[in-house]
């Protein structure tokens, strides 16, 4: 089985908040995915976007390390450790976003969507921008090299989702675009 999470940078503008439309848009928008790839205007990760997310939540056990090693823990850095998700970039390349709710009149065999509003863009690309892999990978890779999976490969595997995620998140931000996401199974 086939199974896809399409990432689509677009105007804020063009997009309309109606899950029926959107979906016509991303479907039109998948039919023409290599196309809008090499053109630097979509993504896409087949069945293991899970695991890349999960591979950016390192971010956060990083961060905390950092914080340890300062030691300077005050009251606002125990506020931030408490704030909304968008406070948290590493959660952005993947599922970040708010929902694109169904109507009434959907159809509910359309996927659910997903829209990050340019300024979401913008901290995800800074932040695809400034982690380190390496650092990340020697936080989560072996957590995430499944059984029978060579080490190597896998390494490979998560290094270009990443290079390709800032790749289309830069572009993005720099056109103040917003990013429409779907899975499409």
């Amino acid at each position: 089985m086939s199974i896809h999470l399409h990432l689509r940078a677009v105007a804020e503008s063009e997009i309309r908040d109606d899950h029926t439309w959107l979906a016509a848009f991303m479907w039109k928008a998948w039919e023409n995915h290599p196309d809008e790839y090499a053109a630097g205007i979509a993504d896409s990760i087949n069945k293991v976007w899970s695991s890349v997310d999960a591979f950016y939540a390192a971010a956060e056990v990083l961060e905390a390390d950092a914080d340890a090693a300062t030691d300077t823990d005050t009251a606002a850095d125990t506020a931030a450790d408490t704030a909304t998700d968008a406070d948290k970039p590493w959660m952005l390349p993947i599922y970040g976003g708010r929902p694109v709710a169904h109507s009434r009149d959907a159809d509910p065999s359309n996927p659910p969507m997903m829209f990050l509003e340019p300024g979401g863009v913008s901290q995800a690309a800074n932040f695809l921008a400034r982690v380190s892999f390496d650092e990340l990978w020697n936080v989560a890779g072996a957590k995430l090299v499944g059984r029978g999976w060579d080490e190597a490969q896998a390494r490979q595997e998560f290094l270009d989702h990443h290079g390709s995620l800032q790749g289309f998140y830069a572009r993005a931000a720099a056109a103040g675009h917003g990013v429409v996401k779907v899975v499409w199974a």
